[in-house]
């Protein structure tokens, strides 16, 4: 690209699109911005952008501005079959997104992490390691920062440990990553892949520049990802929580790598099966990458999980509050409620994503949930879901707050209210980030609620977590 002889149209300007457009100018692009919703947030950077030299485009000259361009930056949150980016390939134009404009960009060596859950905890996990170990390494892409904002920090001698979605792989095409991390592939944003097969191709793309000078860490009990060491060159690397394999697996209740053993299981601070795999998968791309066993045990056996993963927000009347709004798919939240001790109220509900619930239900009625309030605008394909596994602990109630406030005074003293919503946020939120923020807001509310009587909250820390995806 030419930056200087080009022009470029980002579209959606949440965070990677707004450190796109800001990146271009930084090189001299001439850059278009546009976003179809106007709220308080879009037109805040729509001014910004502006005053550094954007053309902010309105609604009723899209298509005519868009003409203008060569090239389009499109936001992950933007399907690639919306008319934009069609009208773009039909016209023979150039359509890629912000995690490629940071990948064209790198000097550094990059680790790159995809799956379908236990991405943002596992690059935390190897982003920690290299911090232990006394090396530059930064977390980066689908975990919150993009790529394009932290490129003064990912200097030559750093490391970019970069999670990448299912989304931004539809416009990434230049990645070739030193160690790719695949955790594991089950069903999820079926609403916009359309099936399955189309998003196991889309996480596998994560392999498909690899040479056999790289390295592919792969999860041995996942057939999926099990089937991706045939479609690449890379070396292979498994990690197996059930099998010895040549990696990082369990034996005898200790972490072990080829052969080594690293610490006790029992010393890992998270719990549950899927952060088990986690930290193999870390150990793996650590180890690649040269650090010591040390730096290794130290981080893990101190990792305390990530917010917004099954993160103890808080206690209310003898009720423990846990916030896991970052399962926004079926198995990620059958993992909580296989994974968080004693009996909960569960909270389940949101924008729907395609898949079936009924494998949902299967896990809750071999759970600690004693009752699931369901909630959101997918609320009655849940219910129909529960029903027909014949699972009726059930109350419906669409407005989240009120959901919030029937699942506290549903749960008992000494159970959990669990938000683990195996649904997207974008019914009623922004992010999962901020449904996660607003029920830790209905805690603070119900607190001063019953503050005349003799219950008291205890509110957790922000580092603070329970279980850990």
């Amino acid at each position: 690209m030419l930056f200087e002889r080009q022009n470029f149209f980002v579209a959606g300007l949440s965070r990677s699109g707004v450190s796109a457009a800001e990146y271009l100018v930084s090189r001299g692009a001439r850059v278009y911005v546009y976003d179809d919703v106007q709220d308080e947030h879009v037109l805040s950077a729509s001014d910004k952008l502006f005053d550094m030299g954007c053309v902010v485009v309105q609604k009723e000259e899209l298509y005519e501005r868009a003409a203008e361009c060569d090239i389009l930056v499109l936001s992950p949150g933007i399907p690639v079959d919306h008319p934009l980016p069609v009208a773009f390939r039909k016209a023979g134009k150039s359509i890629i997104g912000e995690t490629e404009l940071g990948a064209l960009a790198l000097r550094c060596p990059v680790i790159a992490v995809t799956g379908t859950n236990g991405k943002t905890t596992t690059v935390t996990m190897i982003e920690s390691i290299f911090r232990t170990a006394g090396k530059s390494a930064v977390a980066c892409a689908n975990v919150g920062k993009p790529i394009t904002s932290c490129l003064n920090e990912l200097g030559e001698k750093s490391v970019a440990v970069a999670e990448i979605s299912s989304f931004q792989l539809e416009t990434l095409y230049s990645l070739r990553p030193h160690v790719a991390v695949v955790l594991n592939v089950t069903e999820d944003h079926l609403n916009r892949h359309y099936n399955m097969e189309n998003y196991v191709y889309l996480k596998s793309r994560i392999l498909k520049n690899s040479a056999e000078s790289e390295y592919a860490v792969l999860n041995y009990d996942d057939p999926i990802v099990r089937g991706f060491a045939e479609k690449t060159k890379a070396k292979i690397v498994w990690f197996s929580l059930q099998e010895k394999v040549e990696g990082a697996y369990i034996e005898d209740g200790s972490f072990c790598y080829r052969g080594e053993r690293l610490f006790s299981e029992r010393e890992l601070p998270i719990d549950g099966e899927h952060n088990r795999a986690n930290a193999l998968a870390a150990i793996c791309a650590a180890k690649i990458m040269g650090l010591g066993n040390a730096s290794i045990i130290a981080a893990l056996k101190s990792f305390r999980g990530v917010k917004h993963r099954l993160q103890k927000v808080g206690e209310l009347g003898g009720v423990t509050f846990i916030d896991d709004s970052k399962a926004t798919n079926v198995d990620s939240a059958i993992k909580a409620v296989q994974s968080v001790k004693g009996e909960s109220v569960l909270l389940l509900g949101g924008k729907d994503k395609g898949y079936s619930y009924e494998p949902m239900f299967d896990a809750v009625k071999k759970s600690g949930v004693v009752h699931t309030v369901i909630y959101g605008e997918n609320a009655f394909r849940i219910l129909n879901a529960a029903l027909k596994q014949g699972y009726t602990a059930v109350t419906v109630c669409r407005p989240f707050d009120m959901a919030v406030r029937i699942a506290y005074l549903t749960a008992k003293r000494g159970q959990n209210v669990l938000l683990s919503p195996a649904s997207a946020s974008f019914d009623a939120f922004k992010s999962y980030e901020e449904r996660g923020e607003r029920f830790a807001e209905m805690l603070s509310i119900l607190a001063k609620e019953t503050s005349k009587n003799h219950y008291g909250v205890i509110a957790g820390g922000e580092g603070e977590t329970y279980e850990t995806e």
